[in-house]
């Protein structure tokens, strides 16, 4: 069973292929945003579609890690700060997969020193953008990334 809220699909495990299937059928991209602040994953989830993208949402590291293994987004928005499994690690995760490795990532967080950043580049992030949420730059790094 899933949830459809706005254009964000939260699922539960017996929907995860279905989902995945429908969203691929789709000529859109597909962005995984994987944040735990619901303020900024309801942000992106209004703004995200009004530009031509399909999301998927995942509030929890483990979560976002399931759905990119399961779903293979076009690109993955991932935030530092989360509860058991930070970003950075997530980030090397995924980038040391060889299924997953060549998805860009970018970095959303509110960390800013030169050494986050730093730290965010060691373990393969595409980008880093620091909150909070400016739209336009994200937007113009996605595009980017995505080679549109």
């Amino acid at each position: 069973m899933f949830l459809l809220i706005g254009q964000i699909l939260f699922e539960t495990p017996l929907k995860s292929l279905y989902n995945t299937l429908m969203l691929r059928k789709s000529k859109k991209k597909v962005i995984l945003v994987i944040d735990d602040d619901p303020a900024q994953i309801k942000i992106l989830d209004k703004k995200l579609p009004e530009n031509g993208y399909d999301v998927l949402a995942a509030t929890q590291a483990a979560d976002g890690l399931q759905k990119a293994m399961k779903s293979c987004p076009d690109l993955i928005i991932l935030d530092v700060m989360m509860p058991i499994i930070n970003g950075y690690n997530l980030c090397q995760l995924l980038k040391n997969d060889l299924k997953h490795k060549n998805i860009p990532i970018i970095m959303l967080t509110s960390r800013d020193s030169d050494q986050d950043k730093q730290i965010g580049q060691d373990v393969g992030a595409d980008a880093y953008l620091v909150k909070p949420l400016d739209l336009s730059l994200l937007l113009e790094k996605i595009r980017s990334l995505l080679g549109e």
